[in-house]
């Protein structure tokens, strides 16, 4: 698996520079609101060529990847802290609205949350880290019987990305949102 990662990782200093320029540009354009994330328009936009993109960034996934380390450290520490609330069901739901709402805002947090293949070493073992903190609150909630036993990190995660692309085919303003997430809780409680 390539690493399109760290700065430290033994790039040339023009290339940890022209690195940081297509983050930014690529940051500037989903600011703007256009999160296609075409890589020949960064590189144009970035002043570099379209090869430096892609040695870089072997597709737009990998770009995603890149640009949205940080909101995965925050998943990752928000399902640490549901994994110890003293109620298991009650931080369940508070990281399924957590990432919910963040998938919402951002609709490349919820392609790489649905994705089994990632190119970024980082995002591997922050997915690791999230299904590791996810496991352990799934288990507390297993063992206080709120929860059904066949369901796992990587299902609560495919099943969250189905509630965001059902929501964002229609309205989904605070209502909706938790209407389809009282559905999900409810389908993931032990048969009766």
């Amino acid at each position: 698996m390539r690493s399109t990662g760290e700065q430290g990782s033994g790039l040339r200093a023009d290339a940890v520079r022209n690195r940081a320029r297509v983050l930014q540009v690529a940051r500037e354009q989903v600011a703007a609101g256009d999160d296609s994330l075409q890589l020949n328009a960064i590189a144009r936009l970035a002043g570099v060529g379209v090869g430096t993109v892609y040695r870089h960034f072997p597709n737009r996934h990998a770009l995603w990847e890149a640009l949205l380390v940080e909101r995965f450290r925050e998943l990752v520490e928000e399902a640490r802290a549901a994994a110890a609330d003293e109620d298991p069901l009650a931080g369940l739901q508070r990281l399924l609205r957590f990432t919910l709402a963040r998938a919402l805002e951002d609709s490349g947090f919820a392609a790489v949350l649905e994705s089994a293949a990632d190119t970024d070493a980082r995002t591997v073992e922050l997915k690791r880290e999230l299904d590791g903190a996810t496991a352990q609150l799934l288990d507390r909630a297993r063992l206080a019987g709120a929860i059904r036993r066949d369901v796992g990190p990587g299902d609560v995660r495919r099943l969250l990305c189905g509630v965001e692309h059902a929501l964002r085919s229609g309205e989904h303003g605070p209502e909706r949102t938790e209407v389809y997430l009282g559905v999900l809780v409810e389908g993931l409680r032990p048969p009766r």
